[in-house]
């Protein structure tokens, strides 16, 4: 390996690469497939056409999939071994910020910006890999492919459209998940629900805007003219135990005689996050304990509608899991409107491919590389033999997909050295099936 030389390289160059951070995170890259640009709006059509001119620039050949993803090849010609994919797209802003976040901020030992963590302060990692392969002169024998993709946030329908132009190669990892190596990732379920709804009192609740992320704050909006606001603090979805949920703080604290909202409140009691009280709370050797979160609350049109976000143990089905959160919405007057979700993903931790990653970790950060699992989607979920490598520890908490989004410096510098030695040794003399 060739840890000396690359944390050499990245230190002398780090206000380089923190230069070129700053320059992505500007770019406001939230998906969306109802703007006038197509696939994705104009945000993710800039942040793709910025990741195809720097693999440009670093010499790769490039291919633009319609707008939907870009990649780069190392070498021109060869058969691609190895593919390291990210994506450009993040969740919106929302609010509650304290530091700019489509500006990169230096803080506290800290980069704060919508996207150090998930997935551009990664992806720009990933670049800078590259670009010291190039300037170090690392042999590289084996072809392999740097993917940028438009819309992981929006469900991944990016990949999809990419895998049915292009196949991925036999060995495929994601700086969008966690370290050591992520081999095994719990199934999901997104769902929304509603019933009609009246309520003397309200006029008006609005909780939440994306079903993946625990919300911050719920509104509420009176009939007698009155206004209020329950506060709380976002997290990931698959992590609701490092939010403060701000939909079942109010429907827990509501005390008028309503229904549906006193349905919610027993299915949902704030501060649970394993979905218990659904009939859900399975755990697994493997993969830990279920989580389950009440993410969107709102009234409209007569209506009230909410959003569930479930990530359920790779022992159990989408068919199961689905199955018992819709009969208990039916069980307190709702009916589920769409229901979309994903099975299980495992990969086998004794493949050469997962313990060439295990080494790299135990070299770069110095201590036993082991295989986790997670509740949180990545972007190789449903990528037959993809893992996730990075780009957080399961200790931090990054405030991904909320306020103050950030990556420490010593975590970000921990993913240059390990996706340059990574790739060295995927891909250098020897490498994985190599002679």
């Amino acid at each position: 390996m060739y840890q000396k030389q690359f944390a050499e390289y990245f230190d002398k160059h780090m206000e380089e690469i923190l230069r070129d951070l700053d320059e992505i995170i500007s770019i406001e890259s939230v998906g969306d497939i109802n703007a006038p640009v197509k696939p994705f709006g104009e945000g993710s059509r800039k942040a793709l056409d910025w990741g195809k001119a720097y693999l440009e620039k670093l010499g790769m050949t490039t291919k633009d999939f319609d707008g939907y993803a870009v990649h780069g090849d190392f070498y021109q010609n060869g058969e691609c071994k190895l593919a390291v994919l990210s994506h450009l797209d993040t969740v919106p802003a929302g609010e509650g910020w304290n530091y700019p976040p489509f500006k990169l901020t230096k803080a506290d030992g800290k980069l704060f910006g919508r996207g150090t963590i998930d997935d551009k302060g990664p992806s720009v990692a990933v670049l800078w890999a590259v670009k010291a392969i190039k300037e170090l002169n690392i042999p590289i024998k084996k072809n392999f492919r740097v993917i940028f993709g438009g819309n992981e946030e929006g469900g991944c329908e990016d990949m999809e459209y990419y895998e049915s132009k292009q196949p991925f190669p036999e060995m495929v990892f994601t700086p969008d998940g966690s370290f050591p190596v992520l081999n095994c990732e719990k199934g999901m379920v997104h769902l929304t629900f509603s019933a009609e709804f009246s309520d003397d009192k309200i006029a008006e609740i609005k909780g939440g805007s994306v079903i993946n992320a625990i919300p911050d704050k719920c509104i509420v909006k009176f009939a007698d003219g009155s206004e209020k606001v329950i506060r709380g603090k976002s997290s990931h979805g698959s992590r609701p135990e490092n939010g403060d949920n701000a939909v079942t703080k109010f429907v827990a604290e509501y005390k008028n005689e309503n229904a549906l909202l006193g349905g919610l409140a027993e299915l949902f009691p704030h501060g649970e996050c394993n979905g218990k009280s659904c009939g859900l709370g399975f755990s697994d050797d493997v993969s830990g304990e279920m989580t389950c979160a009440l993410t969107i609350l709102k009234t409209e049109g007569g209506r009230l509608h909410g959003g569930i976000d479930i990530r359920f143990p790779i022992d159990k089905t989408l068919a199961e899991i689905s199955g018992i959160i819709t009969s208990a919405l039916e069980s307190k007057g709702f009916k589920v409107d769409e229901l979309d979700g994903m099975e299980p993903h495992y990969v086998d931790e004794n493949s050469e491919f997962v313990q060439t990653l295990l080494r790299v970790y135990e070299k770069v950060k110095g201590e036993k590389g082991k295989c986790i699992a997670e509740g949180g989607i990545t972007y190789v979920h449903n990528t037959k033999g993809g893992v996730a490598f990075g780009a957080e520890f399961p200790e931090e908490n990054n405030n991904m997909h909320g306020a103050d989004e950030h990556i420490s410096m010593e975590t970000f510098k921990i993913n240059l050295n390990m996706y340059a030695n990574a790739i060295a040794e995927l891909c250098g003399e020897l490498g994985v099936h190599g002679s």
